[in-house]
């Protein structure tokens, strides 16, 4: 496997996930949906440091090196402890089709992080199964509030 294209590869995914998360926070009226969004744009902006800090010491010391691994993904801790999903709930605002693509761009590179962590060792697979885990949990986030907000806009009374 050639890890400098699995890098290049996984920084242009992060970069879209970034590019989409940003407008999709400047295109959102809901305020909540707003603050979702910019809090996603910036953890998609932490993974690609991080990707690159990691390409850096792979780079300067010619092979994998030790790196800070974070068990704890800020966005999905910040979203449970603010309850983010309940505030878009009960707006019934948000476009679904951006949630859907959201939790689509996340359950992607997680199965892409996923791939690239079988192929590889060392600190490598340790910092590919770290974004993967991060990504599942974005995953999981996007799919359930799409699946709620998706299951109460079903509800809705047409007049």
């Amino acid at each position: 496997m050639n890890l400098q294209k699995v890098y290049e590869y996984a920084l242009q995914r992060e970069q879209e996930g970034f590019r989409f998360f940003k407008k999709s926070a400047e295109k959102s009226t809901n305020a909540a949906a707003v603050e979702i969004f910019r809090r996603l744009a910036q953890e998609e902006l932490k993974h690609i440091h991080y990707l690159r800090e990691f390409m850096e010491i792979e780079d300067e010391n010619g092979g994998p090196s030790e790196i800070q691994l974070s068990k704890k993904d800020w966005f999905t801790s910040r979203a449970k402890t603010d309850k983010l999903d309940e505030k878009l709930i009960e707006s019934l605002t948000p476009d679904l089709s951006i949630l859907r693509t959201a939790y689509l761009i996340e359950r992607d590179l997680a199965e892409f992080y996923e791939m690239a962590a079988r192929k590889s060792s060392g600190i490598t697979n340790l910092v590919f199964n770290q974004l993967s885990q991060w990504e599942k949990e974005h995953e999981f986030f996007f799919k359930n509030l799409h699946d709620q907000i998706f299951q109460k806009y079903t509800e809705l009374k047409w007049e």
